[in-house]
């Protein structure tokens, strides 16, 4: 293996409205940037766009490291390939049945589709208990049989699915060699080969997403790898997965699954990073791009992985994924007024093309950037993808008859009302991150990133009283950048379910070390040396008799029964503030991730110091009205690459880049440090 993070290293991210790419050199700390329309109908086009506008030389480059929206996409719009579905006789319809929930809370409205047609879901005689003994032998020929039929009818990729296969999984590993011997391709997917746990819903719904997906992301990344190739580039890609760690392209279609929420992903092991290097290690991740809003919570400068994340109504998929929270809020995001005479903004975006208003690109409803525009917030002149400039004019001319004249507002009152309203949304999911996990927002500093993020991230941070916030040198494509420092991660989870005075400990320390082994083995194989490889463990354990399950984390494998009791009760007291002595608990899954760490990259680098200025009137590029709370106020603008190293400023004030704006309210005060981060104290600025 070669040390790849000795050479020019690439991290590139595709996003609903723009793909960003960083090139980081660090023999020579040169740093490129780039950042382009996405392609939604081949992702691949706009990679490519990104290396050329950067001008990355492939043949030079050692690594690239790719963050992808393909399999999210395909799941969300529900553009998959066909698929089908074995079996056990009589479970046909566990991906339908699930778990009697609704799409609504209140009445009957709404409606789900299965990933998987009823017609395409077969079933074969077999049979095992919970045990994992035998009780209706596997039916062969009607493996094969219902191979047939499926390819027969058009499918791409089939999933083998079997009750209790997590206990057992003979039936289901014959199956898969029979059909291996008629299937067309290698897209089948068995359902305890990547996720073995016992919930059978669960494990058939991550099944049948990677099975769905997995011809799709083939294709895709061969695509991406063949013109990669034809340019010149020699080394080896990785993609980033959803548990912020990556994989080879080689490898990535197998549990295409895992790559689900792989952008969103990116963007939280960045702010681990950078918040580590800054000393901030408690993070609540705050990510507004131009389609949507995703927040997380980061302790100990360890991003939270689940296994039980639903990435929509009746769709878990039970791999690892970094815990993210979506609302539809992002700088496309329209504001409407509704039928009810009420403002709403979004979920629907006017995304890359026409895009905001603003974006010069025919664009006629209004949007949060169109709003930020009016407001003061934004330059027209420096805004990303705009063609010919923009006439401000025009964008309030539409804010005054859409949203004003309804609403009984003129146009920067209807401007303002759509920031509040977006604001109120994402405060809301950064609520659901840190209240409802029992987490306070004042124990923790905003990390606020994307193009849109640092506008906004001020005012929420007032409206949830959290005092600080994190502002990373390159907020735009902070994504791209958790592409270059992500390790390499394979989690692993293994079900037990048994009750914890039952449980065989030495077992459980088998199952941990086994996990360990193979992960390390999986590490080992990959083409990009790493310079230390970790274990985290963990249990996922439950009250006897509850359904909801609560990670426990571990020193090692080696833990006794009475350490791993206090350490549950510990966890559930902090989760739900109540004690329940009397109710016994169960150890439900064992869990190992094993990551590879790579070798450091110094992000100070990001900013090129030679640029800064010795004061900040050098940095300043000049003033605008900009409207606050209050009124407007004349408030002074500033480059970022100019800024001065360790500068202290107050606010109003606005700090521009290529990638963001940084908003600065009244009554805030901003430092830089020395990786080129600024750090803003709420309500702190000198009186």
């Amino acid at each position: 293996m070669g040390n790849k993070a000795a050479g020019a290293v690439v991290g590139v991210d595709v996003g609903g409205t723009f793909t960003d790419l960083v090139e980081m050199n660090p023999a020579t700390g040169a740093v490129r940037l780039a950042k382009v329309p996405t392609t939604p109908d081949n992702q691949a086009h706009g990679v490519m766009s990104a290396l050329a506008a950067a001008e990355c030389d492939l043949a030079a480059l050692d690594l690239i490291v790719h963050g992808t929206t393909t399999t999210t996409n395909a799941v969300l719009e529900r553009k998959l390939a066909r698929t089908g579905l074995i079996t056990t006789a009589g479970f046909r319809d566990v991906l339908e049945l699930g778990r009697r929930t609704r799409p609504q809370p209140y009445g009957m409205t709404g409606e789900f589709t299965p990933l998987i047609p009823r017609d395409l879901r077969l079933e074969v005689p077999e049979r095992m208990d919970a045990d994992g003994q035998v009780v209706t032998p596997l039916d062969e020929d009607a493996v094969a049989q219902a191979g047939r039929r499926l390819i027969d009818a058009g499918c791409e990729s089939v999933v083998v699915h079997f009750l209790h296969a997590y206990a057992n999984p003979d039936h289901e590993r014959r199956a898969a060699a029979i059909l291996r011997g008629i299937w067309p391709n290698d897209h089948i997917t068995m359902g305890h080969a990547l996720l073995s746990e016992s919930r059978e819903f669960e494990r058939g719904v991550t099944a049948a997403a990677n099975a769905a997906v997995q011809p799709l992301l083939d294709r895709y990344i061969r695509r991406l790898t063949g013109e990669l190739a034809a340019g010149g580039y020699r080394g080896e890609m990785l993609v980033m997965n959803g548990n912020g760690g990556m994989v080879g392209a080689g490898r990535v279609a197998q549990e295409a699954a895992k790559t689900v929420m792989s952008g969103p992903a990116s963007g939280v092991m960045a702010a681990a990073y950078t918040g580590r290097r800054a000393g901030q290690t408690s993070l609540i991740t705050y990510d507004m791009g131009g389609t949507s809003t995703d927040v997380a919570l980061i302790r100990n400068a360890e991003p939270p992985v689940s296994n039980e994340i639903e990435v929509e109504y009746a769709m878990p998929i039970h791999v690892p994924m970094v815990d993210v929270r979506t609302v539809g809020a992002g700088g496309g995001s329209i504001a409407r007024v509704n039928a009810s005479g009420l403002l709403e903004v979004g979920p629907d975006s006017a995304g890359a093309d026409p895009g905001p208003i603003c974006y010069g690109r025919g664009g006629t409803d209004p949007t949060i950037s169109d709003a930020n525009l009016l407001l003061g917030r934004l330059n027209p002149a420096g805004l990303n993808a705009v063609r010919g400039g923009v006439d401000a004019g025009i964008v309030r001319a539409i804010f005054a008859g859409k949203l004003g004249a309804p609403l009984g507002l003129d146009a920067t009152g209807a401007a303002e009302a759509v920031i509040r309203m977006a604001n109120l949304r994402m405060a809301g999911a950064i609520r659901m991150v840190s209240l409802s996990l029992g987490a306070d927002p004042r124990d923790f500093a905003l990390f606020a990133f994307g193009g849109a993020g640092p506008l906004h991230a001020c005012a929420l941070a007032r409206e949830l009283a959290i005092p600080r916030v994190l502002v990373p040198a390159r907020p735009g494509i902070t994504n791209a950048i958790g592409c270059v420092v992500a390790d390499l991660r394979h989690d692993f989870v293994t079900t037990l379910n048994t009750p914890l005075e039952t449980l065989d400990m030495d077992r459980l320390r088998a199952v941990l070390d086994g996990q360990a082994a193979e992960g390390a083995r999986l590490i080992g194989a990959e083409t990009v040396e790493v310079r230390d490889i970790r274990q985290l463990c963990s249990v996922d354990m439950q009250f006897i008799g509850q359904t909801h399950l609560l990670r426990v984390d571990l020193d090692g494998p080696d833990i006794t029964r009475d350490a791993l009791r206090a350490r549950f009760e510990q966890a559930y007291r902090q989760r739900f503030r109540v004690d329940l002595p009397e109710i016994r608990a169960a150890v439900v899954n064992a869990n190992c991730s094993v990551i590879g760490a790579r070798a450091e990259l110094d992000l100070s680098s990001l900013i090129d110091r030679a640029q800064r200025r010795e004061t900040l009137s050098e940095a300043q590029t000049g003033s605008r009205a900009v409207h606050f709370t209050g009124g407007w106020r004349d408030t002074p603008v500033y480059r970022r690459d100019l800024l001065p190293a360790g500068f202290t400023l107050t606010g109003p004030a606005i700090v521009e880049q290529i990638d963001t704006t940084v908003l600065i309210e009244p009554g805030d005060r901003a430092s830089g440090d020395d990786d080129g981060n600024i750090l803003i104290d709420i309500g702190k600025a000198a009186p």
